[in-house]
């Protein structure tokens, strides 16, 4: 299951908080019309590297299906901010 929502949590030593429910499923109406040019670039770059594309291309997309459920807790001077994609 590929990624559609990323919860972003903000706070700030003056109590601010900003919380924002970021749609990740409209990041895929640009990529489907720009996967041939991606497609070409992973071809070249495979090529130059000597990997094979289809196993790199398979990596990508476990990677991407793997990202649901994913939390990531920042603390730094005060501030917290927390993303975690659903």
């Amino acid at each position: 299951m590929t990624p559609s929502i990323a919860l972003v949590h903000i706070e700030t030593p003056q109590q601010r908080r900003i919380r924002l429910w970021l749609p990740l499923f409209l990041l895929w109406i640009p990529l489907l019309l720009l996967a041939p040019l991606i497609l070409l670039v992973i071809l070249v770059v495979c090529i130059v590297g000597e990997i094979n594309p289809w196993h790199a291309i398979s990596t990508f997309g476990a990677i991407l299906c793997s990202l649901p459920g994913t939390e990531v807790n920042v603390r730094a001077d005060g501030n917290h901010v927390r993303v975690k994609i659903l």
